[in-house]
Order: structure tokens, then sequence, then C-alpha cells
């Protein structure tokens, strides 16, 4: 029978989450005001183990815990309150399923009495989001459940986790205790016999219980792997975190002689010994055939924005297909056959891998792509001011200590078709489990707030007006963290679409908005330039990157700029 006030037993509860999330490695959680998750609320305050970042707007806070856990390499903890606010984390959790990111989502909520009765802020939260989080129901916290059983459903769910996971906390009034207390002042109380069956779980700084690391890696044997080198292969990279060290694929191309083609969101796609330009270069009818060469795929990662490289990996008869993933999931939107390997670059690349009998078969790709690179320089870093100038300037000024998030529609594309050929790269982040435009301010932020390291946002207009008040998190950095906002007063990326006619693509998609950045830039403090040519827009990125906090950069361009160029260096590369 509840002999303590209900506030007491709450907050036991929230500093009992609290401490297993940070054991279990949680290192951020981030809070957005609320009553109803104030014992989560309060049990974080006095939590030390805990980075803590808050914010105002629950749909920000979603995607700045997301930029964290991927730059941070580590599960980050969310705690709202109940009702619309738990609702608003939907499109962050959508992107963390889709790209196997660990958000912990930890919702405050009216007790089972208090749904569907008219009480205010209640509304049917298990299950919120659907399967795009792995729903966990705590009953409303009470002295007649063992604190141990507690630990071991946190333990069971969190551990080894790469998707989000969502505790509904079901809390009774009153919510807020006499006074904030630690986890080591309630064991203290009259609540010690309570924690009696966990008291040498409060003795030391380990999971309650301890699943260890999940292991699935499975490798080809010497012999498979001879056979399947056997001919003209090719090696492709998709999307990979920094965490993956993708350069160990470079090593393994060179032990091949095969070649490497790349991703924006390979952490590669700069690099001098892979090819780059694929993109461009399957436009050229010539590079095309010559590529169609290869009968054989290795494949890391998946999720490329490339169409003319998805086409080129859909439309070949492969002799044979292989792709390594670190978990089962399915990353083939053409269905193909194929063998899937689950391992970590890591151990795929340090394999006992025999050099291939056609080793080196394109060694002309690598004049293609540096053919292709000397056209962009011609085409756009000598032509005029526009926006796929920029994207070329941002990356070659890049380096291994820097960091850039890349924002999706036009920007990323950019990246990918355009970015020049370095000696050093960044970090690259993006969103494109979802491709959403919304969050990208709040998620970058969060990437800034993880690593501290110098770093670049790369975002279109609308995208920066669908996300204006996550500004106010970037007040929140202390490094040199730059946000280059594209402003060509619209929607762009539609002018490459078949739309039908040019009123129904101006009225309909391209949404012309007429504004600019530099008044919101005020309004939350924030250092802003604008600038029209390069000379002005490198001036002001040397200046923002040594600023230690956020500066915004607006780079104004006309509607079609981008648009007109992709389509006349297309012509070129078709051409020559």
């Amino acid at each position: 029978m509840q002999t303590r006030p209900n506030s007491d037993i709450n907050l036991l509860w929230g500093a009992l989450i609290l401490e297993e999330l940070a054991r279990l490695g949680v290192k951020h959680v981030c809070m957005a005001p609320g009553s109803r998750s104030t014992p989560l609320t309060l049990a974080a305050a006095a939590q030390d183990k805990l980075e803590r970042h808050l914010h105002f707007d629950e749909r920000g806070l979603g995607f700045m815990a997301l930029g964290l856990a991927k730059a941070s390499n580590s599960p980050v903890a969310i705690v709202t309150t109940s009702g619309t606010a738990v609702a608003n984390l939907y499109p962050a959790i959508v992107e963390a399923w889709l790209t196997q990111v660990p958000l912990i989502v930890l919702s405050g909520d009216r007790p089972p009495e208090l749904i569907g009765c008219g009480a205010n802020q209640a509304i049917v939260q298990p299950a919120i989001f659907a399967d795009y989080a792995k729903q966990v129901n705590l009953p409303t916290p009470d002295l007649a459940i063992a604190p141990n059983t507690l630990l071991t459903t946190i333990d069971e769910v969190v551990s080894n986790q790469t998707q989000p996971v969502h505790f509904n906390c079901m809390y009774r009034e009153p919510l807020y205790p006499s006074e904030l207390e630690t986890l080591s002042q309630l064991v203290k109380t009259s609540l010690s016999g309570y924690v009696t069956p966990i008291s040498d779980w409060l003795n030391h700084a380990f999971p309650y219980t301890d699943y260890g690391q999940a292991s699935s890696s499975n490798l080809p044997t010497e012999d498979t792997m001879m056979r399947f080198v056997h001919g003209k292969g090719v090696i492709v990279v998709g999307t990979l975190s920094p965490k993956d060290n993708p350069q160990q694929i470079i090593e393994l191309g060179q032990k091949l002689g095969w070649p490497i083609v790349v991703d924006a969101q390979s952490q590669l796609r700069q690099h001098p010994s892979v090819i780059g330009h694929i993109d461009q270069l399957m436009l050229n009818p010539k590079a095309a055939k010559f590529v169609e060469q290869a009968d054989r795929v290795l494949i890391f990662g998946g999720r490329f924005i490339s169409k003319r490289l998805i086409s080129f990996i859909a439309e070949q008869q492969w002799h044979s297909y292989w792709q390594v993933l670190p978990t089962q999931q399915r990353l083939d939107p053409n269905h193909q056959s194929k063998r899937i390997w689950l391992a970590s670059v890591s151990a795929m690349c340090g394999a006992q891998w025999p050099r291939s009998s056609s080793a080196n078969w394109a060694l002309s790709l690598v004049e293609m792509n540096q053919n292709i690179e000397a056209l962009l320089t011609q085409h756009i870093d000598q032509s005029s001011f526009g926006e796929p100038q920029v994207v070329r300037q941002i990356a070659k000024v890049q380096t291994s200590k820097h960091q850039w998030f890349i924002g999706n529609s036009l920007p990323v594309r950019l990246y990918d078709m355009y970015s020049p050929i370095t000696c050093e790269t960044p970090a690259i982040y993006t969103n494109r489990g979802a491709s959403g435009i919304d969050g990208l301010i709040a998620t970058a932020s969060g990437m800034a707030l993880a690593s501290k390291q110098p770093s670049t946002l790369l975002i279109g207009d609308i995208s920066s007006l669908h996300d204006l008040n996550s500004l106010a998190i970037t007040k929140q950095v202390n490094s040199p963290f730059v946000i280059v906002i594209l402003n060509n007063d619209g929607g762009n990326i539609f002018n490459l679409l078949p739309v039908p006619n040019e009123a129904v693509r101006d009225e309909y998609y391209r949404l012309s908005h007429g504004l600019e950045f530099g008044y919101a830039a005020a309004m939350f403090g924030l250092p802003y330039n604008q600038v029209d040519c390069l000379t002005s827009f490198d001036e002001a990125y040397v200046d923002a990157m040594a600023f230690a906090g956020t500066s915004v950069i607006e780079v104004n361009v006309s509607p079609n700029q981008a648009s007109d160029q992709i389509k006349l260096i297309a012509q070129w590369v078709k051409q020559h």
C-alpha cells in the first residue's frame, strides 16, 4: 500500500530511469518544459552523468537529439510532457528509425483514469509512434512494483538497441516534491527499504543487467572471396558514418584492383583515390559504356542519392552482387538478388582478400574522373557566382577536423554532383532516411553541440523557414558553427522536375516567398552576412569560422541559377 507521497516515488523512478540510461551509455538528455514530465525533469536536473540540453519546441528538440546521437555515436534521451508535445517528436523519430539512430523518448503521461474522460492535455500516447519506435508502457510508479523490475525492463530494451525506444511514463499527482533530491539522497529516506533489492547496484556504476555487446559478424571464406573477385568488379560505397572508418575501403580497393565509386554520404566523396564524379560520368555515353563492363559489385551501405548510380546498379546483369550491412535490413529499392554480409566495414575490409584476376581493369575511369573535375573547375569555379560554386568552395576549405551537415533537396544533390577532389575531407552528416526538409537546423545544432568541432550547415531557404525557431538552439553552440543559407527564393529543385507548365510550377511547387534572413538572425542575436559574390562569401566564411559560436551567411542567387547551370554542365559532360 502506498505510504509515501506520489511525488517521492515518482521522483525515485525518474532517478532510477535516468541513472540506468547513463550506465547504458547515454551521455546527453534533451528536455522541453512541461509539468507531467516533472519526475523525469527533476531527476535529470539532479544527474551529474548527463549533459543537459533544453529547447522550447519539441519538434526541434527531437531533431537536436538526432544530431547529438549521430555525432556522439551514443544513444540520446528525450524528455517531454504529455499531449501534443509527444506528437511533435514524430518526424525526428521517423528519421531515426530509418537511419538506425538510438533515440530514447521518455514521455510524461496522465495515469489511466485520466485518459478518455476530458482531462486536460490527455491523449492516447502508447504506440503513438506506431512501428517507428519500440514501445514500453511503464505502469504508474508504485511501491508494490520492485525497483529491479524497472531496471531489468530498461536494460532489456535499451541494450544493443540501434533504433528509437519510447518509454511512456504515467505519473499521478502530486508531481512536485518538497525538495529536489539526488538518487543517493532519495534512497536514504524512508524509501530505503524499497530499494533493498538493488542495494548492490546502488554501490557500483554498471547496468543492473549486463547484456554485453551484440555481435553478428559473418564473413566470406577465402574460397568464396576467390570466386567472387574473379572478374571485373566495382566497389560502391553508400551511406556510412564517420565511425565506420570508411577509409579502409580505399585500401581494399587498392588490394583488389577494383575502382571505388561513392555517394555523397560515404565520407569519401572528395577522396582522390575514388571515382567521386560517378553521377556526372554516367551522363557521358563513352564513360557509361565503359563502366558497364563490370560484372560483379561489392556495395557498402545503401541509400544512394544519384538516380544515375541507382539505375546503373539496377540495370546491370550482375554475375555476383554482394552488400555489406552492419545489421539485417533491406536497403535495395530495386529488390535485386544478392548476398548480404552482416559485418562492419572494418571486419569486411580486414578479411584475407585475394587480388582480382581483373585488377586495374578500370584505370581509364581515373582519367575520366579527373577530366570531369577539370570541366567543373572551368564551368563552375571559373564561371558565374551561384549555388554550385558555393558548394565547391565550402568543400575545398574543409579538413579532417571539420564536420559538415548538408541539407536535403538541392544542397546535398549539388554536393553529390559537383564536390571537388581534395586532400582532406570532413565528417559528412545528412538526414536522408525520410529525406525531409524539417528539423535540419536543429539536427545540425545537435551535431555541433556533440563534438564541438568547427561545423558548417548548408541549407536551402525553404528548409530554413521550416525550422526557423531552432535558431534558438544554435545559441547553445560555443564552437565555430556556420549556417550557410542558399536563398533562391523558393523550392527551386522543382525547376529540374517535369512539371507540366511554368505557371503550375510557380504557383504550386516553387512557392516564391520574397523573404530574407537578416531579421531572423538579429532576432536570435546571431552574427549575419548577406553575400552575392564569391569574394564576399570567402571573406564572410573565414570570419565566421574564426568566431566561437553560430554565424549566418545568406547567399542570394536568382531562382533559375542552379537549374540552368546544372543543365548546361550536363550538356558539356555528354559532349566531352
